[in-house]
C-alpha cells in the first residue's frame, strides 16, 4: 500500500495471529522437553523465526507496507547471518592448543 495510506487489519486477523503465536509457544515448550541432539538449536531457532516473521508481518505491518522496508530488513538479516558465519568459520578453523598444566 505504501506510505500514502494505512491498511486497516481486521480484528479477527489479530486474534488468529495471536492464537498462532500461542500455539507456536506451546510447540516451543514441548520441543524443549525432547532431546533432538544437535538439532535442538536448529529446531528452536526455526520456531522462533516463524514467530518473529508473524510479528514482523502483521503487528509491525511489513506485509502491507512498502516492499522497500522488507528488503531493508532482509538485507540486515542477511548481513547478520554473514557476520555469524565468519565468526563460526574463524572459531572452527583454529588449531586446538593443549594446556601444558
Amino acid at each position: 500500500m505504501g506510505s500514502n495510506g494505512h491498511h486497516i487489519i481486521p480484528f479477527d486477523v489479530y486474534i488468529k495471529i495471536f492464537a498462532a503465536l500461542i500455539v507456536l509457544t506451546v510447540i516451543t515448550v514441548a520441543a524443549a522437553q525432547v532431546d533432538f541432539g544437535a538439532m535442538n538449536v536448529v529446531i528452536a531457532m526455526a520456531i522462533a523465526s516463524v514467530k518473529a516473521g508473524l510479528v514482523l508481518a502483521f503487528f509491525m505491518h511489513l506485509k502491507y507496507d512498502d516492499k522497500l522496508y522488507a528488503v531493508m530488513f532482509g538485507t540486515g538479516i542477511f548481513f547478520l547471518v554473514v557476520l555469524y558465519l565468519f565468526c563460526f568459520l574463524d572459531i572452527h578453523s583454529r588449531i586446538p592448543v593443549s594446556n601444558p598444566l
